[in-house]
């Protein structure tokens, strides 16, 4: 299924896209919202396939779909440097915080979970506390089953399903006082986040996705799932290592090559650039960046 939150009638409901069809089916209210079949298991998903059955359909209008998940346990969990090519094209830019060698475990960071936007909300841009906006298109995962220390050949049943995210990021910030990823990653309304969530069982393969970002429709990030340094399954073993993760729990999984900071001349977002970022089998957010 693809599990989203539209605007209907004035009010948000729960729907399940049909994206080659352009509509939704608007799931009845007892179906709870997307953050409750997460957490609800697998009874609360088979749920939400029967109520497909009967269910309205609409036209599928991506300007009425809001962030699918709004409810989160905790702040966001990210992950950095996961594409090598994106670690090697930051080298020397990093302003004293390359490290000595390639890491050998995944590198994870946390931003705050008030930067989550909707698939079609401007990215809120505030030129006061910042002047060098960058763009980072990522597969993001959230966790329906909870676990710790899971084993990377257990790890995948943990999935609820796959969303495309956009880590927006301050670099001055990040780089302020020796090093603030949190800072510079937790501006408030600047993460878009969806357009809806594909269920695991849809993407039987998730490190054969493409993953693409462009900015007022030139292309600049084009790679695909692959290229990770640490596949998904690793990187849930390393983070739940003696840590729980709980249903709902959101993991982006890093962003590849491409990003403005790393460029020659660097190039960052402006008010006016229109952000587009996609995934294969996942979707499409685009967003404006609209000063405050």
């Amino acid at each position: 299924m693809r599990l989203g939150r539209m605007r209907v009638d004035g009010g948000w409901r729960t729907v399940s896209v049909r994206p080659q069809e352009q509509e939704v089916l608007v799931l009845p209210t007892e179906v709870g919202t997307v953050d409750d079949l997460v957490r609800g298991g697998p009874d609360a998903l088979a749920a939400a396939r029967d109520a497909e059955a009967g269910a309205p359909v609409r036209r599928l209008e991506p300007e009425l779909l809001g962030a699918p998940l709004t409810r989160f346990n905790r702040d966001v969990l990210c992950t950095g440097w996961n594409y090598w090519t994106h670690y090697e094209e930051s080298q020397g830019r990093r302003e004293g915080q390359d490290p000595v060698e390639r890491p050998r475990h995944p590198t994870f960071f946390t931003k705050g979970p008030d930067t989550v936007v909707g698939p079609y909300d401007d990215i809120r841009y505030d030129g006061g506390l910042s002047t060098r906006w960058d763009y980072e298109a990522e597969v993001a995962l959230v966790f329906g089953v909870q676990g710790r220390s899971i084993p990377a050949e257990e790890a995948m049943g943990h999935v609820f399903g796959y969303l495309v995210a956009n880590d927006v990021s301050q670099r001055d910030l990040q780089r302020a006082h020796g090093g603030q990823w949190l800072k510079g990653k937790s501006i408030d309304d600047t993460m878009p986040l969806g357009p809806w969530v594909t269920t695991a069982d849809e993407i039987p393969d998730p490190g054969s996705m493409r993953i693409r970002c462009l900015v007022n429709g030139e292309l600049r990030q084009d790679a695909g799932t692959a290229q990770m340094a640490f596949p998904i399954p690793q990187l849930i073993a390393e983070l739940s290592r003696g840590m729980t993760v709980r249903p709902g729990d959101l993991l982006l999984t890093g962003t590849p090559a491409g990003i403005g900071n790393a460029r020659d001349p660097q190039v960052f977002l402006a008010p006016g650039d229109v952000v587009t970022t996609e995934v294969d089998a996942l979707g499409t957010l685009r967003n404006r960046v609209v000063a405050r």
